[in-house]
């Protein structure tokens, strides 16, 4: 009885509580306001705090409002909010801070990031109309959707082949045919892969359509994007090709070859396309997506020392860890060979083309990086109306599957050409077939070959006979794939469809003023870099400034005699021979730098004297300090004419 009583005493006592607990809590609540209604309340004052930043941005002029965006900043009371900023002008924690927002994790977001880029300019129609335009827009191409006719065969050097027919010869060369008959399509915002043995003729095939032939070759045919043939526009500045060569200044940085590059060959439409998607959306109301905004706004400024489209580019290959390491040379400890052939494919990546032939691009690389790389680049192709020609040795299957179109090359022929789904389907029409686990790639890669084609015949119930390569491409023009283009061949393409600014016409990306510029500011970095060179060269040239004046000291004519004056002779040929020989060094590193002089020249990056100029104004004034301390030290210590018109002219002619 008295355990039941303790019971009964100890429940009511807990209900008591229970309920003033309860009671409590209720009072508090009522008392305090609602948290979710006062975080709702500021998120709305944040909202319309960029709202009204936003609406000052659309009142500027069009000038100043092309410069203007709105990005996200951390603020000292922990806050995030979106502030007004100077797209031309963006700090490195800024650029960091955009980037990160749109591309966190690159595998997982650059599509994303893609098609947000293409949403924006699709909103007025699909983007092909946004750069003003003569006659009916409804009939016109997007810009950079080309579609490449070629039909072309090259020869070996046309000079040996003129000189052999008068009987004149050098040499008992002969005359080899590189590429045969080739004749095709690439079709627009399609992501093709260039198969084939070495000695195929892969790279001059890429060469040819990217007018980046040897001139000594001798090529009969002609090349056409959209029905233009090269001599219409400039074909360097339309489309890209993009060496197996890796060549590039050692002594600058991943981050500053890439800027360089990006700064020379421009913007192209970016900038007028951006004016016009702005003033349609001012028209219509739309306030953009701030970040893809501030971005698109940060691209297509020309000129800039730094772009933004350089980050992404080494976001996307991968060498954003290495982007402040020197490239490096044989004498400069730099990054590593797939590194540097990641960055010459960056280095036109960069660049307003949107046609793009890039030879052996996976040298170096892990299968892993080339299927990512290539990932990327098939994202771009589809998303942004890009054109690919990609040459690749031996891609793993998973990266072959990555591409729409192949085109397989034997002894210069074109044994197939069309979709990627179709290739097999060739070869069993010709008797063979692709093992279960082999490659398709390098399937592909043998069966034209004497040695190894044999084991792939499928068809016991016929012998085996060898199928050359002449056969091999005479029966794909019967097959359905290349009747097809054969068809397509024989209609003309329509010129009219072709977008007037899809085809560049002018010959450098950039005023002739802002050319000079970019080639003083990279000029300068490499002095800096290689400044231990003339602190050296200046210290040679006072050592030998003070054995000179010690052994000619005082000289004198005592006599008169035109004999007594071989000791100032002696001194004036010691005086020419040591400040002439002093620059000899700088000469040879100019010598070597120009292997990439020759291959930013041919892509048009800038022209001869852009990069002859900055080299000749900036040493003059060392070729003035070190001409200076020769003469200071020797010309009163020998003993020359002691008159200042005397040694003026002496200063002058040394």
């Amino acid at each position: 009885m008295a355990a039941a009583l303790v019971g009964d005493d100890l429940a009511r006592s807990m209900s008591r509580r229970s309920s003033w607990r309860s009671q409590s809590i209720r009072e508090v609540w009522q008392g305090q306001p609602d948290v979710f209604t006062r975080s709702s309340r500021q998120s709305q004052a944040v909202d319309d705090e960029e709202e009204l930043k936003w609406a000052a941005i659309e009142r500027l002029p069009t000038y100043d409002r092309m410069r203007k965006g709105m990005l996200m900043q951390n603020m000292s009371n922990g806050r995030v909010v979106r502030n007004e900023v100077d797209v031309t002008n963006l700090g490195s924690q800024d650029k960091q801070q955009l980037m990160e927002s749109i591309l966190k994790v690159v595998e997982d977001d650059n599509e994303r990031f893609l098609q947000r880029l293409r949403n924006r300019t699709d909103s007025f129609g699909d983007g092909k109309c946004l750069v003003e335009t003569d006659g009916d827009e409804s009939n016109i191409d997007s810009i950079g959707c080309w579609t490449i006719y070629y039909r072309v065969g090259i020869e070996t050097p046309k000079i040996e082949a003129l000189l052999g027919t008068i009987g004149l010869s050098p040499s008992k060369k002969r005359i080899i045919s590189i590429l045969k008959d080739v004749s095709g399509i690439i079709r627009p915002s399609r992501i093709t892969l260039l198969l084939g043995p070495p000695g195929s003729g892969k790279t001059t095939f890429l060469q040819a359509l990217a007018a980046s032939s040897d001139d000594n070759l001798r090529i009969e045919g002609k090349i056409t994007y959209c029905g233009h043939e090269f001599k219409e526009f400039v074909p360097q500045r339309t489309c890209a090709y993009i060496s197996q060569n890796d060549l590039h200044y050692g002594e600058m940085t991943v981050r500053e070859t890439m800027d360089f590059s990006g700064r020379c060959l421009g913007v192209g439409t970016r900038y007028e396309m951006l004016a016009e998607l702005s003033r349609r959306e001012k028209e219509a109301g739309i306030k953009p997506d701030p970040e893809i905004d501030a971005f698109m706004k940060a691209t297509a400024m020309a000129g800039q020392e730094t772009s933004l489209i350089t980050d992404y580019v080494l976001k996307i290959l991968g060498v954003d860890i290495c982007a402040d390491i020197m490239v490096g040379d044989d004498m400069r400890r730099g990054i590593s060979g797939g590194q540097k052939k990641r960055v010459t494919t960056g280095e036109m990546l960069v660049g307003p083309a949107k046609a793009f032939f890039m030879d052996e691009i996976s040298t170096g690389l892990d299968s892993s990086t080339t299927f990512q790389i290539t990932k990327f680049m098939r994202q771009m192709v589809h998303i942004m109306d890009v054109t690919m020609v990609i040459s690749l040795l031996q891609p793993a299957p998973e990266t072959f599957a990555l591409f729409d179109d192949v085109i397989l090359l034997s002894d210069g022929q074109i044994v197939y050409q069309g979709p990627r789904e179709n290739i097999l389907e060739f070869f069993e029409y010709m008797g063979f077939k692709c093992p279960e686990r082999k490659g398709i790639a390098d399937f592909l890669q043998e069966v034209t070959s004497k040695k190894d084609q044999e084991q792939y015949w499928f068809k016991k119930n016929q012998p085996y006979r060898y199928v050359s390569v002449p056969e091999f491409s005479r029966a794909f023009n019967s097959f359905h794939v290349g009747q097809r283009i054969l068809e397509d061949l024989r209609v003309p393409y329509d010129k009219s469809r072709a977008h007037p600014a899809a085809l560049v016409k002018e010959k450098y990306g950039i005023s002739n003023k802002e050319l000079f510029k970019a080639c003083f500011s990279r000029e300068w970095l490499l002095m800096k870099r290689n400044s231990f060179v003339y602190i050296f060269k200046t210290t040679q040239i006072t050592i030998m400034g003070i054995i000179a004046l010690t052994v000619f000291l005082r000289t004198e004519m005592k006599t008169g005699q035109i004999p007594d004056a071989a000791k100032f002779w002696g001194a004036l040929f010691f005086s020419l021979v040591n400040v002439m020989f002093n620059g000899m060094a700088e000469l040879a590193m100019t010598v070597f730098r120009l292997p990439v002089f020759f291959k930013q020249r041919d892509s048009l990056f800038f022209p001869a004297w852009a990069f002859a100029l900055p080299i000749s104004v900036l040493r003059i004034p060392i070729s003035l300090m070190e001409s200076g301390i020769w003469i200071l030290l020797t010309y009163y210590t020998i003993g020359f004419a002691p008159a200042a018109s005397r040694y003026l002219q002496f200063r002058m002619h040394t």
